[in-house]
């Protein structure tokens, strides 16, 4: 019969590190409490519970005011009228001409110059030169029937002389003459810092059934002789354009001649535990478009205006620059809710550390020789604290086996330890031999205070194993900390605490 093959070192450690696992799966922790009298730990530990009250009081419920139900953005409605008339070079502008479109929406252009091609008609003649490709020696750089996406119109296949210079495009067929060839440029800025601007503005914060608008709810014809200041008229939302673009920090000359985008925004913060009148709007101003980019800043477009001359359709072309002006409108509005309330109560008190202690002495917060003697108790550690004290301290490895114990029960395989804080931080006790039913020898003298475990049966009582120590210990740290001498019977010198 064929001897058994010895199993593999590696096999049978795969297995062991399995019920390991296996079985530390099913561990409870639960806190054991240590008083440390030092002076340093303490200071910290009570600085470090007084960064996190003031985090919580004054952050998070004060300027964040965590104790509100909130919302954010609000439904809101914007109506924008314009007055104002300016001239150019024997024109004069009015409302209906500069400002596009008339419909008076949170969008809309106040055109401060325009480049003006007049009398266009549909026929044939050169090229603009901006063009690509469009300048010419002969006809043969020319395509007839081509079609340049970004030119002005169908190349005819002929090159011609440009409308002023020695210069030759190729011809196209389209609306000519072409803009570069006959426009006029016309500025409009000399009034336009004077336009006003009436700004009408509604919100609605549908979660708490409040609306408020920015106007002011008066029957006295006030708003046809109020203009906007923020003391004194705040609800008076009239605004000059120059002031807008002041409050922007623009130039009006520069801006009224390459163009921009000014944003007009309205926030509406409201307490809604104070009166709806505490209730206002916030206006700020500042310019929307990268003006440092040459490529993306001002801002212009074109449009025309049609009409017939004997039976012609003709048409002026013109090209605006202007201030586009966006009105933003966005807000937030809080009000007391107890649910959020009491969950951000529970988690600073929780982070802060002023908890019911779950260990129970007789005199309702701990044993006797506790120092704070109430009914809610700090508790007496913190991760940053334990991690200080199981790791840079002196006695660091004494207080490693001062604080964890281990009760197990006879089934329990020796040699296996529960994943615990001591064990991460690599202060883990070493382990001790495998506790039985059978095996309950009486602790050594001068042992009381070692790391042990108390093993026994789930049911009946727990009997103590060879090493135990109490659920509760009192640690002094005086100022020196001699090293403890070591015994053969008190290898560790735990008899000296």
């Amino acid at each position: 019969m064929a001897a058994a093959q010895p199993k593999s070192p590696a096999g049978v450690t795969a297995r062991r590190l399995a019920r390991g696992c296996w079985s530390a799966l099913w561990d409870y922790e639960t806190p054991k409490v240590i008083v440390v009298r030092n002076r340093r730990l303490g200071v910290l530990y009570r600085a470090v519970q007084l960064l996190i009250l003031l985090y919580f009081v004054w952050y998070v419920f004060i300027v964040q005011k965590s104790y509100q139900e909130s919302e954010t953005g609000p439904e809101s409605s914007i109506i924008t009228k314009v007055k104002g008339i300016t001239t150019s070079e024997h024109k004069v502008w009015d409302v209906e001409e500069y400002v596009k479109p008339p419909e008076g929406g949170s969008v809309f252009s106040i055109i401060t110059r325009v480049e003006a091609t007049h009398s266009q008609t549909q026929g044939t003649c050169p090229e603009s030169i901006r063009v690509h490709n469009a300048a010419c020696l002969s006809d043969a750089d020319c395509v007839a029937g081509e079609l340049d996406m970004l030119g002005n119109g169908l190349r005819t296949g002929r090159c011609v002389p440009y409308y002023q210079g020695p210069s030759k495009t190729c011809e196209v067929f389209g609306w000519c003459p072409v803009e570069d060839g006959a426009s006029v440029s016309q500025f409009l800025g000399t009034m336009a810092p004077n336009f006003t601007i009436l700004i009408k503005n509604s919100i609605h914060y549908p979660k708490f059934h409040f609306s408020k608008g920015n106007i002011a709810d008066r029957t006295d014809g006030y708003l046809k002789r109020c203009m906007f200041h923020e003391a004194s008229d705040l609800y008076c939302p009239i605004f000059k354009l120059g002031f807008i673009v002041e409050k922007a920090g623009e130039s009006f000359t520069e801006l009224a001649h390459k163009g921009g985008v000014i944003g007009v925004v309205i926030n509406w913060d409201c307490d809604l535990d104070l009166p709806a009148s505490e209730c206002n709007p916030k206006y700020s101003f500042r310019r929307l478009d990268p003006k440092h980019v040459s490529a993306s800043s001002g801002y212009n477009f074109r449009f025309a205006k049609y009409y017939k001359i004997n039976g012609t359709t003709t048409r002026t072309l013109i090209k605006a620059y202007g201030i586009r002006i966006d009105v933003i409108v966005h807000g937030q509005a809080g009000k007391f809710s107890l649910i959020p309330t009491i969950i951000n109560l529970a988690t600073a008190l929780t982070s802060v550390g002023v908890v019911r202690n779950p260990l129970w002495g007789p005199s309702g917060c701990g044993a006797s020789t506790r120092p704070l003697h109430t009914g809610l108790c700090w508790p007496q550690g913190s991760f940053l604290c334990d991690w200080i004290l199981l790791t840079f301290m002196n006695k660091n490895k004494v207080y490693s086996h001062k604080k964890f114990d281990k009760v197990c029960t006879p089934s329990r395989p020796s040699g296996i330890w529960p994943v615990t804080l001591a064990r991460v931080l690599g202060q883990a006790p070493p382990q001790p031999g495998h506790c039985s039913e059978d095996q309950h020898p009486s602790p050594p003298s001068g042992q009381e205070g070692q790391q042990g475990a108390v093993c026994g049966p789930a049911f009946p009582p727990l009997r103590p194993c060879p090493i135990s120590a109490p659920s509760e210990q009192m640690v002094d740290t005086p100022a020196s900390e001699p090293a403890q001498a070591s015994t053969p019977t008190d290898p560790k010198g735990l008899a000296q605490l």
